[in-house]
């Protein structure tokens, strides 16, 4: 008994770290795991089971009903990305300022009823319209969850497993989105006269709304703000004892020097942006576009994308490992190259032969491995920006903001329906953004270890003013000499 208990203990402390030996600490910490990260968990696996009901409802017959032709699916998309990229600083900052339990829960209930509303679609006029509007109340989640992830979890190790817990909960999100509707479309198709697609987005806004209800009573806001009712004082205590408090914490004028006069908010922008055309191939459902051109049955079409998000809670899971093992946050790097040199193989493969199914398939589940980039990525920047909240919200938001900005037209240019099933000029796109990655990590690496020497004082920090008055100095000195 006591050898199965040590194992389990072992096994506890490799996945989940090692809990902390004061009971109360402990106490303390399985409290926050399960009001803090459980709520954000279950919020971004409906965010992404409402999202995915899109590209899972178009293979199941909603293309047909509403008429949709060419590029519509893609118009959809970037329609959607319209209103998720212009609403996402503003929510960020909105959290700053708005208690996040009520924003949260206010933007997710929003979605989940514009979700439901989808099952009475006629037109695809109406499509676009509440896809607009469901882009502008799903934006909140990524950037603001990542930043109180950030404010919760300061040590990069709880930080960086959490934020593996919370990203792939949206990929099994995804996953279950084609289970979800596979078993809708056997069994509920026609059902009151309701398409099977139909049924989709009902199932979704039954299994959401109760998770926003859920959110608005147990979800704590940062315990500088209040104390959850399920905390006791000393807990309180804790919580105010270990919330990092940044260098920087306020709005001032200074805000926009401190943001933009540092190399973080570029790099890390540019690292977005490199990242999320990396997951093409993954976000554009390009596998279920591929199926449903060549005639597969509508089971497949929504089972074998799961491999996709599969492969990618596989990969995140084991970049969220290593990371968690290498410790200290300065090596985020490694992972960050390594996906990009995945992805490099991946759209070769499918330029190589588009109507081989190996090689199709093989191309797609490795193209699931750019999610792991999320984890990596976003969690490097809640850590090298640590130091300042406003900088930390404003970074993390627009890398999610141009990330996804490049959604809004990158689809309907190189991964139009009507491309499908050779996807030419978005693989190369896809190659070219891999590569693209590559520099720009190796850049973050270099300027992060450069600001690591210089706060270990190993590179002098010269003013600008020192140097000019030495100058001067040494002018002087020669035309003494000169005299003689």
């Amino acid at each position: 008994m006591n050898k199965i208990s040590n194992t389990h203990s072992k096994v506890r402390d490799v996945l989940w770290g090692a809990p902390p030996s004061d009971p109360k600490e402990r106490r303390y910490l399985f409290k926050l795991d399960v009001f803090v990260l459980t709520y954000v968990c279950l919020l971004y696996f409906c965010n992404f089971l409402d999202r995915q009901a899109y590209s899972s409802s178009y293979l199941s017959g909603m293309a047909e009903d509403l008429k949709m032709v060419k590029n519509d699916f893609n118009v959809g998309n970037t329609i959607f990305y319209v209103g998720f990229v212009i609403s996402m600083v503003p929510h960020n900052l909105m959290m700053l300022k708005v208690r996040p339990r009520y924003w949260l829960t206010f933007c997710a209930g929003t979605w989940s009823i514009l979700t439901l509303i989808n099952f009475r679609l006629n037109h695809f006029y109406q499509l676009c319209i509440l896809r607009f509007f469901q882009g502008v109340f799903e934006s909140c989640i990524f950037g603001g969850v990542h930043l109180m992830l950030g404010s919760y979890y300061p040590n990069s190790k709880d930080l960086v497993i959490r934020t593996f817990v919370f990203t792939a909960s949206g990929l099994v999100g995804q996953l279950f989105s084609g289970v979800i509707q596979a078993a809708v479309h056997s069994n509920l198709d026609g059902l009151h006269g309701l398409a099977g697609w139909r049924w989709l987005y009902i199932m979704d806004f039954v299994i959401s709304f109760p998770i926003v209800i859920y959110g608005f009573i147990f979800f704590p806001d940062s315990p500088d703000i209040a104390k959850p009712f399920y905390f006791t004082e000393e807990e309180h205590q804790m919580a105010l004892k270990n919330l990092k408090k940044p260098k920087n914490d306020k709005f001032d004028k200074q805000l926009l020097k401190r943001v933009f006069g540092k190399w973080h908010w570029y790099l890390f922008s540019m690292l977005w942006i490199t990242g999320a055309s990396n997951e093409a191939f993954a976000a554009n459902s390009i596998l279920g576009l591929w199926l449903k051109y060549n005639n597969y049955s509508i089971s497949d079409r929504n089972h074998i994308p799961m491999g996709v998000f599969a492969v990618g809670v596989v990969a995140t899971g084991l970049a969220a490992y290593y990371l968690k093992l290498v410790g200290n946050g300065k090596n985020h790097w490694h992972m960050n190259l390594a996906v990009a040199l995945i992805m490099i193989i991946s759209p070769v493969l499918q330029l190589c032969k588009p109507y081989n199914t190996s090689f199709v398939f093989a191309a797609q589940f490795l193209g699931g491995v750019s999610y792991a980039a999320q984890t990596v990525s976003f969690s490097y920047a809640n850590i090298v920006c640590s130091d300042d909240l406003q900088e930390r919200a404003i970074v993390i938001s627009s890398m999610n903001m141009l990330g996804n900005s490049m959604n809004a037209w990158w689809s309907i240019i190189f991964f139009g329906a009507d491309t499908a099933p050779k996807f030419k000029n978005g693989s190369i796109a896809l190659l070219s953004t891999a590569i693209a990655t590559i520099f720009v990590v190796l850049a973050i690496a270099y300027l992060q270890k450069r600001d690591d020497d210089r706060i270990a004082g190993l590179v002098e920090q010269v003013d600008i003013e020192d140097v000019i008055v030495g100058l001067e100095k040494g002018v002087q000195n020669i035309d003494t000499k000169e005299k003689y």
